[in-house]
């Protein structure tokens, strides 16, 4: 867990030099809130311990009583690091990996578990929530943080309590709610690369049983990279988001709350960068194939190109909530009712060049709404705490996966594959009958037209679920909890991958034709060809070539139950001792990219033993777990080198098990006034169990697979971050507080099939499993009323960059890799006002 630091700088060494010896760990589970008023008095409220309380067992609880392994990040924490969604926290929440290259298709790593593929077909392993509703991948699972209170990463699986799609955990976002108070405030942000950030909120009491609150984000930049042939910016930001909320206390004993939100993306495409050196002036230079990894560029330090030309990063996001409370004697009753609808689009280079010859777009267009109702009973005797409800989710979404290339790249992969000799002296296709045009000097140009293919998928998918959890009290010591969740799911999935779309081409193919030109197609290949096979060829698909001019129709039907037990023992008021038996499930799916694949459940069962400990005189807090799972079926696309036309690589379904053993260990210490210091870190050896891998094809044209059972899985096995705050009162009249915030991600861990999946280095001039760092640092005054406020920030203090992937779609039959990067060093200002 992040702790909020008031730090001085000088105390960041000794907490670094204690934090190596640790490992990794915040033990954390469903929403966080804030409860000063219930802490215990120490020396001074500067050094006192913040008590937190969760709902992560659908109550509320103190922290330190949930047998949950838990990271809580608080508003605070945000706005320390100027964190403006999820993917900031990356190396602050050790075992949480938020990768947002994709910043509409986000993928989620949490102790290791990832669910690698970008479809509609199929759902994420973590779970996201927002306030309580689940968030597709397409829809709002990585969204601007807006009036937030708090973030609440639950590790392990949380089957029971949160259902389906959470078998390695949960992140649940938990936002603001009206208050009986009047309160409003606005911030705004201005840094390098042109940032300007503004967000604000206001809330009104309309009368003493109604309140509304409305908050706003704008989130704009100019980007960090630069376009080398057009100038146009990347890796920048434009997002704007907008929360309204109402709140009525129709009686004593219930109230309504009505919520809307809204969330709108549009950026450039994501940044793919080209590792291949090619000549800036000769955009018809083929790249060299097959590559030569020790040619590559450093792609920290290369040349940036965009060949796409619509792209972009596009999300329109809306969703409405209903929730109604009521009190009864016996207990209560909760309902929640929620619509969401969403438009999302990103269409990118697949090269990272900007050479004709090597043109190739990608990208995935799609819209969606959901709907989801649950009940959900709560109450309470001496004897147990029990919660018992029902739900029911429904979703209906299509997608449009898109290949563009032109009939020079055509010409490229012929010549690659080494097909194009099958039909033409010089290898290419394009290329050598149009030498033969201009030659004889006809009005006719078959090179530089366009060709697309496209696969459409459409997608029904429902889930019904029972659950039920009881926390029994044995005795003032022991408690005993017992759940159970029973879920059907339901998806039909559809694709159908239509012809080709090359309407300039065959406009000139039927006007040859008309000409009577294609007769000497014979001819001129030596009667490897005719003119009829020749048109025939060039019709037919090529990237997506299964099932073309079919409805391909997929249903899946998966039961599953999973349960909970948990035993807990009090050695004091303070110390908490627990062991835990959890079973965590995700939904089947289907590769939206290849008709027919299918993906098999997930499921996976976690044995975990921890400790969580205050020791109020001492201003300290320490939290361990230590656990082992095993998990099967693991869902994951995996690139290799197609068995259709010129062997333009295709994702083909790969499952796998896992198991892992790891620790958790978290640390918060207040040592004296003012000063504030944490720890938080993690250990796990994650390793396959049984697992085949397809790496790609042989010469007999058939798919080889690596046996990588035994092998690391790749997940890095140690992680922390160490923390320190410092207040200086009296400054100005306010408070100066110091914050710095150090993050360690260690190296991957390569197996047999890590360099064909992009994940580890070949030998290159660059290291793309190294270990990672980063510092944040924060200097922040606040005046004495809290009206007013100042900051200054730097992230990434000391510029680290790092290649975190490589895109490797292209490689096999273009020769043209490309890399991931993270930003650079950032800083700014805030400006904050409250009224």
């Amino acid at each position: 867990m992040l702790i909020r630091k008031r730090g001085l700088a000088s105390a960041v060494a000794c907490v670094l030099f204690a934090g190596a010896a640790l490992a990794q760990d915040a033990n954390t589970a469903a929403p966080a809130q804030s409860d000063s008023g219930n802490q215990k008095p120490s020396s001074s409220n500067a050094t006192r311990l913040e008590q937190i309380t969760v709902t992560a067992q659908s109550r509320t609880q103190e922290m330190q009583a949930v047998p949950i392994a838990m990271n809580i990040v608080t508003a605070k924490e945000l706005d320390t690091v100027a964190a403006t969604d999820l993917s900031h926290m990356n190396l602050f929440v050790p075992g949480l990996v938020v990768d947002n290259t994709d910043a509409t298709q986000p993928t989620y790593r949490l102790r290791g578990i990832e669910t690698d593929d970008f479809g509609i077909g199929t759902d994420s392993a973590v779970g996201v929530y927002i306030n309580g509703i689940y968030q597709t991948r397409n829809g709002g699972s990585l969204m601007a943080f807006n009036d937030v209170a708090r973030v609440e990463v639950l590790k392990g699986p949380q089957g029971t309590l949160f259902g389906r799609n959470t078998a390695a955990g949960a992140i649940s976002i938990i936002t603001n709610e009206p208050t009986d108070k009047f309160e409003g405030d606005a911030r705004v942000r201005f840094g390098d690369y042109g940032r300007r950030y503004a967000d604000a909120l206001v809330n009104i009491p309309l009368n003493k049983d109604m309140a509304l609150r409305v908050s706003v984000v704008d989130n704009q930049s100019d980007g960090w990279l630069k376009d080398a042939a057009t100038g146009q910016h990347y890796g920048k930001d434009d997002e704007w988001g907008a929360r309204v909320v109402y709140r009525w206390n129709i009686t004593p004993d219930t109230q309504v709350q009505l919520a809307y939100d809204h969330d709108r993306v549009k950026q450039p495409s994501r940044i793919d960068m080209g590792l291949i050196p090619l000549p800036a002036n000769d955009l018809y230079a083929r790249a060299p194939f097959p590559p030569d990894p020790g040619t590559y560029y450093d792609p920290r330090h290369a040349p940036f190109y965009n060949s796409a030309t619509d792209g972009r990063e596009e999300r329109n996001y809306n969703d409405a909530t209903l929730t109604i409370d009521h009190n009864f004697g016996w207990g209560s009753l909760t309902s929640t009712t929620n619509w969401t609808g969403y438009d999302m689009s990103h269409v990118e280079s697949g090269t990272g060049l900007q050479q004709v010859t090597e043109y190739l777009n990608t990208g995935v267009i799609s819209s969606g709404h959901t709907w989801y109702q649950e009940f959900k009973f709560a109450g309470n005797t001496d004897l147990m705490d029990w919660i018992a409800g029902a739900s029911y989710y429904k979703e209906d979404t299509d997608q449009t996966s898109l290949a563009r290339v032109n009939t020079d790249t055509y010409d490229t992969l012929a010549l690659n594959t080494g097909v194009g000799k099958q039909y033409t002296p010089t290898g290419t296709i394009f290329g050598y009958f149009n030498s033969v045009l201009q030659a004889l000097n006809l009005p006719y140009n078959l090179l530089g037209d366009k060709w697309t293919e496209t696969i459409y998928n459409t997608g029904h998918y429902s889930a019904g679920a029972l659950y039920g959890d009881v926390i029994w009290h044995l005795n003032d010591q022991w408690d005993l909890t017992t759940g159970l969740r029973f879920t059907h799911d339901q998806k039909d999935f559809t694709w159908y991958t239509p012809t080709r779309s090359a309407p300039e081409l065959d406009a000139t193919l039927a006007q040859m034709q008309a000409a009577g030109l294609l007769n000497l197609v014979s001819l001129l290949t030596g009667g490897k060809v005719t003119g009829q096979q020749l048109v025939a060829l060039l019709q037919q698909n090529q990237i997506f070539a299964t099932a073309v001019n079919q409805t391909v129709d997929g249903r899946g039907r998966w039961n599953d139950t999973s349960p909970r037990l948990v035993l807990s023992y009090k050695f004091a008021p303070d110390m908490m001792a627990y062991a835990s038996l959890a079973k965590g499930y995700k939904a089947g799916g289907f590769d939206g990219t290849e008709p027919g694949a299918e993906f098999a459940p997930e499921k996976v069962w976690n044995l975990e033993t921890g400790i969580k400990a205050t020791f109020p005189e001492y201003n300290l807090l320490v939290n361990g777990s230590i656990y082992h799972y095993r998990y099967d079926n693991v869902q994951t696309l995996t690139v290799i080198p197609s068995t259709a036309g010129f062997n333009v690589p295709e994702y083909q379904v790969s499952n796998t098990n896992e198991k892992a053993t790891g620790v958790d260990l978290q640390v918060q210490w207040a040592p004296i006034d003012n000063l504030r210091l944490s720890f938080n870190g993690g250990y796990i050896d994650q390793t396959y169990t049984n697992a085949q891998v397809p790496i790609g094809l042989n010469t007999a044209n058939q798919i080889v697979y690596a046996n990588v059972s035994g092998q690391p899985v790749g997940e890095p096995k140690l992680s922390y971050s160490v923390s320190a705050a410092y207040t200086w009162h009296d400054i100005a009249n306010g408070a100066l507080t110091y914050d710095v915030i150090y993050g360690f991600r260690g190296p991957l861990r390569c197996n047999d099939a890590s360099v064909y999946q992009g994940k580890c280095s070949l030998p290159t001039n660059f290291d793309l499993n190294q270990a990672q760092h980063r510092t944040d640092m924060r200097l922040d005054w606040t005046s004495n009323s809290g009206r007013w406020g100042v900051a200054a920030y730097v992230n990434n203090l000391f510029n680290q960059r790092y290649v975190t992937g490589l895109g490797t779609v292209s490689q096999s039959v273009l020769g043209t890799p490309y890399a991931y990067i993270t930003p650079p060093r950032m800083y700014g200002v805030e400006f904050r006002v409250k009224f």
